[in-house]
């Protein structure tokens, strides 16, 4: 009899292994089905229609026109609604917060609606600025189009100081139901460990609400109290601010003082005075200053002038030799990345240009594999562009070394202050006349000449490059300069 039972108990066991294999196997099977099922779309794009009302179209976002941009100003358009366009075609200037850059195009269609005006400022970086549909027919669709997710994000700001009004409901309803309780009790009910607390921070324990039962007061009481009364003074000095009166706007005449006009910061003008700032404050400067005698220099540039198509200028020439010297002493092409210092293999030189917005600083890609002509070629078509306003952002944005010259202004010295990620700046001052000793005749009656010479002065971020560094770098260049030949090897 207890064998037969095994063997049904077997049999049983069996069965219902079986079954829930097949089951399982079953399941399965419909499980995928179903999912195929649910994705199996003919005509994806009638399905895109089938949750918007409006014809086929594209959003144009405002783009990222800069690694450092974070929102521009539109500040002028040159397509109205209902214009086609075409690839490379400039829909509108943007200024960033190095240049006014243009818009391209790079699809073809017509532009069915602009959202955002000329002249809007402080636009944040990925918001939709237009529409643009394939058919000219479809412009019309989208007179009052408004993009999804275009409402302004105040909505969870809102929902938090509600969710805050409900806490503090809440906690006012607590502390008022045991008030009553508490007070009628006489406040016999206080546990030891708030007794303690209270008693290590000289807290009046009548001033405390309860929340325990029959309005006893806890230790969690007591510390809430505390964290009340730490928030009070803080917000004693915002309630004396919010009473204060509005500073009203300076008058146009100031008595005893001449009359005077405010000049409004352009995005740029903002942008780059925030990063000085930032620069001068965060990065630890030294400098380097050196004088060179440029008489070689200076005729050598003549003598190529006669056979060149480009003229050369000083500067064209110092560039060169920027760029040799950061090849000798590698650690001054270099930036500051934060937790690591990155080193270039070749130089791409930043060349400060004064324009009437400011100070922009395209740049000589690889100014240390170029000769005089091309880069006196380069320098000429850049500085063009950047009085224009026509840089495109691959030309002015990055440059792993700057040479800032302000020579023409007859200056004996200029400390330029290092632009970030980049480690080094040379400042360039103007040519001078000077009496100097001249080696070959002291023992002459008159042992001395005069030369050319000008003074440059590197300025370095200490966290990548050391004294010395910035001093050989300065030797490198000084014999560049003082020998031009050597560079033409």
């Amino acid at each position: 009899m207890l064998s037969r039972l095994r063997h049904v108990g077997k049999a049983i066991a069996a069965m219902g292994r079986l079954r829930t294999s097949n089951l399982l196997s079953y399941t399965g099977r419909s499980f995928l089905t179903v999912q195929a099922k649910s994705f199996q779309f003919s005509k994806p794009l009638l399905m895109a229609r089938m949750f918007s009302s409006y014809p086929e179209h594209k959003v144009l976002n405002l783009p990222n026109l800069s690694p450092t941009m974070t929102k521009g100003n539109i500040t002028k358009w040159y397509k109205k609604e209902g214009d086609s366009v075409s690839v490379g075609d400039v829909i509108c200037d943007v200024e960033t917060d190095k240049a006014t850059v243009g818009y391209e195009m790079v699809d073809d269609g017509v532009i069915a609606k602009i959202l955002v005006s000329e002249g809007a400022k402080d636009v944040p970086l990925g918001t939709p600025v237009a529409v643009m549909v394939t058919e000219a027919k479809d412009v019309a669709a989208f007179k009052d189009f408004k993009p999804e997710g275009a409402e302004p994000k105040a909505a969870p700001k809102k929902e938090a100081p509600k969710r805050e009004e409900r806490k503090r409901e809440r906690r006012g309803e607590r502390e008022e139901a045991p008030k009553e309780s508490s007070r009628g009790e006489g406040r016999a009910h206080i546990s030891p460990q708030a007794k303690r607390l209270a008693a290590e921070h000289n807290i009046d324990l009548s001033e405390v609400t309860g929340t325990g039962p029959n309005g006893r007061v806890l230790k969690e009481d007591v510390v809430e109290y505390m964290e009340r009364a730490k928030d009070k003074p803080k917000e004693k000095p915002q309630e004396a601010a919010k009473g204060e009166p509005k500073k009203a706007k300076a008058p146009v005449n100031i008595p005893g003082m001449p009359e005077f006009i405010d000049i409004e910061l352009t995005n740029y003008k903002r942008v780059t005075a925030e990063r000085l700032t930032e620069a001068k404050q965060t990065v630890p400067h030294f400098y380097v200053s050196v004088e060179c005698e440029v008489d070689k220099l200076l005729t050598l540039r003549s003598q190529l002038n006669k056979i060149s198509s480009n003229k050369i200028t000083i500067n064209d020439m110092l560039i060169k030799a920027c760029a040799l010297a950061c090849l000798k002493v590698p650690v001054t092409n270099s930036a500051w990345m934060g937790d690591f210092v990155r080193r270039y293999k070749d130089v791409d030189m930043s060349v400060a240009v004064q324009t009437p917005n400011g100070l922009i600083t395209p740049i000589v890609p690889r100014a240390n594999l170029k000769g005089f002509e091309q880069i006196a070629k380069i320098t000429k078509d850049l500085i063009v562009k950047a009085k224009d306003g026509t840089l495109k952002p691959e030309e002015f944005i990055g440059g792993t070394f700057t040479i800032s010259n302000a020579g023409m202004y007859g200056i004996s010295q200029l400390i330029p202050i290092v632009n970030p990620p980049q480690a080094c700046i040379l400042g360039v001052s103007g040519v001078e006349k000077k009496l100097v000793v001249d080696e070959s005749k002291l023992s002459s009656p008159a042992p001395w000449r005069i030369a050319s010479r000008l003074t440059v002065s590197l300025s370095c971020d200490h966290r990548v490059v050391d004294g010395a560094g910035g001093a050989e770098w300065t030797q490198e260049f000084k014999k560049l300069v003082e020998n031009p030949a050597l560079m033409m090897l």
